[in-house]
């Protein structure tokens, strides 16, 4: 079912270097789209099929999906110079809005710090803020150096409707047609990835000082396994340079998308709608 959804959804792929993109048609598009940390380009395509009048484009981060893996360090730097060297080759005049969740939140708002040029607006779901409590484990590292994280080696080592079933066993709330692509890109991680060195990431606050196109930030209930707090969320208004709005979801958690996608398509529609 979703290698069929994902047929369809995506009419054009391509390759940049070592990084594997997907565009829905042969125009240029005007959203593009960075998933989160064992994530890959596809588990947005769920999304994408509620919001039918969005010519969008979705990378396969580096070491995720279909994407290599080059031998550097591991980091936002790395990730947004990913993004900008894909977006550089099919460029929309004006830029593009760039939405990102989680890892993939964070290299957008790094991309639109670094290079205004090619964003014109931003929208982060539930990022990391960048600012490790001690103690905290970090989204890639979460075990010894150089292993697979427990949790995501639990889930390769199972096959794939076993997969889809944790998946619908521990967030039954989620729709049903995210489960396979996200179940479908655990194995796809590089095991590598886990073995290179980690460049801790700069605060949120910092990166949206140097932002100046309009952000939106979408999160849920830290309760929940939300990253962001209401009170950061204050935090990230106060640091902001350019038009900000964040905007809590209640119930839903880090997966705001996957918790609660009607809310989630009207905020990001809406938001589209003014500035793509």
């Amino acid at each position: 079912m979703g290698a069929l959804v994902s047929a369809s959804m995506f009419g054009v792929r391509g390759r940049t270097g070592q990084l594997a993109w997907y565009r829905t048609d042969e125009a240029v598009a005007d959203v593009a789209f960075l998933h989160g940390f064992s994530d890959s380009a596809q588990c947005w395509v769920p999304l994408l099929t509620a919001m039918p009048g969005v010519r969008a484009l979705a990378i396969d981060a580096r070491g995720h999906g279909e994407s290599g893996l080059p031998e550097e360090p591991v980091g936002y730097d790395g990730q947004s110079g990913d993004a900008a060297l894909v977006l550089s080759g099919q460029p929309r005049d004006g830029g593009v809005v760039v939405v990102g969740h989680s890892m993939g939140a964070m290299s957008a708002a790094y991309l639109a710090a670094s290079r205004p040029d090619l964003v014109r607006a931003v929208v982060l779901e539930d990022p990391p803020t960048g600012e490790r409590p001690a103690g905290q484990k970090n989204e890639h590292h979460d075990e010894e150096p150089g292993t697979v994280p427990r949790w995501l080696a639990d889930l390769r080592a199972l096959d794939l409707p076993a997969r889809i079933a944790r998946g619908r066993a521990e967030d039954p709330g989620w729709p049903e047609d995210e489960l396979e692509p996200w179940a479908v890109s655990k194995p796809q991680v590089n095991a590598h990835l886990f073995e290179l060195p980690f460049q801790p990431p700069s605060p949120l606050t910092d990166l949206l000082a140097a932002i100046t196109c309009p952000v939106l930030l979408i999160h849920g209930d830290t309760e929940r396994g939300s990253l962001i707090s209401t009170e950061y969320a204050e935090r990230c208004a106060r640091a902001a340079a350019g038009e900000f709005r964040a905007v809590q979801i209640a119930g839903a958690g880090h997966s705001v998308h996957r918790d609660n996608r009607a809310q989630y398509v009207a905020e990001l529609t809406a938001f589209l709608d003014r500035h793509r």
